[in-house]
């Protein structure tokens, strides 16, 4: 194998990693005039197609849609998108029970993270200065250096190509943050679940028409474990089984087909019927890991960069992990709208900014977990969640329900919400001692107690 160079332009910046953020970046970047080179040690997805079983659809909210119009391409994504204005659960004996996200017309959109990744390539692609090289395998970062050493994965050969500005867009097993790793004291977590994630799919009725409620989030919540189903364009529904490894109901305990239809007949019995092919699903698509990346700092002087997923790794639960890194892209262009080629500002304004919205947004993905998989089905949970909507209308500049201000308020940060919600949930454990039906609202002693509350947060 051998190894050669290649010069780069005085204006150049490169990427590696061609996922959804790189992918968003690179037109970010190409739309500023640099001359942009991507390496991506995967497949071109637009022609090896999509990889069955680990995309987890995905939930973009206004985050994301703003990053998106950032770059113009807003609307190419709408196409490809489904909104959902609600959760629907559904319990053990099939009755469903519903939440809506936010304000009228206000929805959470389901998309296909590999149709969202192939759209955001082709339009990278399109883009004048865009380069994309995929099957390039990084085998070193050299930072001093601002060397990369890689290897395509098809041919074998190998080569050293020099950067000028690196952003790590790498994932959460980012090449490009493991050599910054080796740099003294380097702070790096990393913390996974006990619970992996099966996808799973429910098949479109034979009209291609969708065999649930089309415009919703549908969870099965069972206390220690869960399914999610989000809908596709054709008809059918992407599920996501979030299990324990082991235990008594566990993937560990699912080792045959009838094992599995026994479980899902006796556990989902109305969605089992809808999965023709649950147990090839089941025994053929891989179970994924959920894991939390935390790491400082998440720049190299004026060199290099991480974003997204390299510098912050989120378990999918709060629907934000892409949103949050697309919301990476937009912060950037606006420091570079403040501090012009002032690289070392804006990487060091960058990590100061978003690292603490980052930890928040990783502490709310595991809040919300527990959320969905053993509150939303109790029907104090959603007792408590009407009593909000109702102070949320009565106190409209006060009040704003921490959900809607983590996915529909992209004005306010991840750790402002954060502290807003925990602030929120010590009034409400309070407010709910006096409300046991949704009438009690009214009462003149709990809207005195709703009253000298808004007062509090007004002070």
């Amino acid at each position: 194998m051998s190894a050669t160079a290649a010069p780069h332009s005085s204006d150049s910046v490169t990427l590696m990693g061609a996922g959804l953020v790189g992918s968003l970046l690179a037109l970010y970047m190409a739309r500023r005039g640099h001359s942009v080179e991507v390496f991506e040690r995967r497949p071109d997805p637009r022609l090896a197609g999509p990889v069955e079983g680990r995309s987890i659809n995905l939930a973009l909210s206004d985050r994301g849609w703003r990053a998106l119009e950032g770059v113009g391409i807003g609307d190419e994504i709408r196409r490809v998108a489904i909104p959902m204005y609600r959760r629907v659960m559904h319990d053990a004996k099939g009755q469903l029970t519903f939440q809506p996200y936010g304000q009228d017309n206000q929805a959470i959109y389901s998309v296909s993270r590999g149709g969202l990744n192939r759209t955001l390539l082709e339009l990278a692609e399109a883009e004048p200065g865009v380069t994309l090289h995929f099957n390039q395998q990084c085998l070193h970062v050299g930072l001093k250096e601002r060397e990369l050493h890689l290897r395509d994965a098809a041919t074998g050969q190998e080569q050293v190509r020099p950067f000028q500005r690196l952003f790590g867009t790498d994932g959460a097993f980012s090449a490009v943050r493991a050599a910054m790793q080796k740099t003294d004291r380097y702070n790096y977590s990393q913390s996974y679940l006990d619970y992996g994630y099966k996808e799973l799919n429910i098949a479109p009725a034979a009209e291609g028409t969708w065999q649930l409620e089309k415009n919703a989030l549908h969870i099965w919540p069972r206390g220690q474990y869960m399914m999610i189903a989000l809908p596709n364009l054709d008809g059918s529904f992407t599920c996501t089984l979030f299990f324990p490894y082991e235990g008594k109901h566990s993937f560990a305990a699912l080792q045959t087909p009838a094992q599995v239809q026994e479980f899902f007949a006796e556990v989902f019995p109305d969605a089992a019927p809808l999965m023709p092919e649950l147990t090839e699903d089941f025994f053929q698509n891989p179970t994924g890991s959920l894991v939390t990346v935390r790491c400082f700092p998440w720049a190299v002087e004026d060199d290099v960069l991480l974003l997204g997923d390299a510098s912050h790794a989120i378990v999918p639960f709060y629907g934000q992990g892409m949103n949050a890194g697309f919301e990476d892209c937009t912060v950037l262009s606006q420091l570079m709208d403040q501090h012009g080629t002032d690289w070392l500002t804006i990487f060091q304004e960058f990590q100061r900014q978003r690292k603490p919205n980052a930890d928040a947004m990783a502490d709310l993905a595991i809040y919300n977990f527990e959320e969905m998989r053993d509150r939303v089905a109790d029907p104090r949970f959603l007792l408590q969640k009407k009593i909000e909507s109702k102070i949320s209308a009565q106190y409209p500049d006060q009040w704003l329900p921490l959900y809607s201000q983590v996915t529909f308020s992209p004005d306010t940060p991840y750790a402002e919400a954060l502290a807003n919600g925990q602030r929120q949930e010590r009034i409400m454990r309070n407010l709910m001692k006096h409300i046991e039906a949704e009438a009690d609202f009214d009462k003149p002693e709990v809207q005195e107690l709703v009253y000298h509350e808004m007062g509090r947060i007004a002070d």
